[in-house]
């Protein structure tokens, strides 16, 4: 198996009409965030159709699929090293979670860092020191920020939240659209497990909060709350 062969094999699916409406959804255009990204046309359950298929595929040819051109042969080699993570000894996880960081800006897609942050670097930092997602917080590059708060969804699987408050407020400020919506959805992943921590987080920052952000964090409430803090 090689990374040739996967990129073959999720040719023969190509769909150019939907790879047209793939590259609007996804924002190609020019100063948008998914800048001269190019797809096949592809269903999600397709690449993970192929992905399945080469399941076996070792890290250096995932490495090379990596650099695709195409969004898909991207997305199987995200949903690969998910997979290798997952199946992989403690020394195979290290590895995975280092080469994922190395690499994290080319999660070049909100799609890929949804699909793998929580599941990777989150289940490896469970137990250890955070401080990378501090400095991913704080970079410059959108995909890098969006890693650092999803990735405190596992920790919110274990009932852990004070990671995803500290990274959410370090977000408040921040100006881009995709990063609101990661936080709103990170806080209320936190208020389904206990609302009193996503109230408290509300009472000192709904003011500030980007719109997108609150109404994100707030879809769980009742119509009633909702209302109390978007009127704030």
């Amino acid at each position: 198996m090689k990374a040739s062969d996967v990129e073959k094999e999720l040719k023969s699916y190509a769909d150019p009409t939907k790879a047209k409406l793939l590259q609007g959804f996804f924002k190609t255009g020019k100063g948008e965030y998914g800048e001269g990204d190019v797809f096949l046309g592809l269903t999600v359950p397709q690449s993970r159709s192929v992905a399945k298929k080469f399941k076996d595929l070792p890290l250096s040819e995932i490495t090379e699929i990596l650099q695709s051109k195409y969004h898909e042969v991207r997305l199987v080699a995200v949903l690969l090293l998910v997979h290798l993570y997952q199946t992989g000894d403690s020394a195979m996880k290290k590895k995975v979670y280092d080469f994922y960081i190395k690499n994290a800006k080319k999660m070049n897609n909100w799609d890929f860092v949804d699909l793998s942050a929580h599941k990777i670097v989150g289940d490896y930092l469970l137990d250890k020191d955070k401080k990378i997602l501090y400095k991913l917080v704080k970079s410059s590059n959108l995909w890098e920020r969006r890693i650092s708060i999803i990735s405190t969804m596992h920790f919110i699987s274990k009932n852990k939240y004070d990671d995803s408050i500290h990274i959410s407020e370090i977000l408040l400020e921040d100006k881009h659209d995709l990063i609101h919506k990661a936080v709103g959805w990170t806080l209320r992943e936190v208020g389904k497990k206990d609302v009193k921590v996503l109230e408290k987080f509300l009472d000192k920052y709904s003011k500030r909060m980007p719109r997108t952000m609150l109404r994100y964090s707030i879809e769980k409430f009742s119509e009633k709350k909702r209302k109390h803090y978007m009127k704030r």
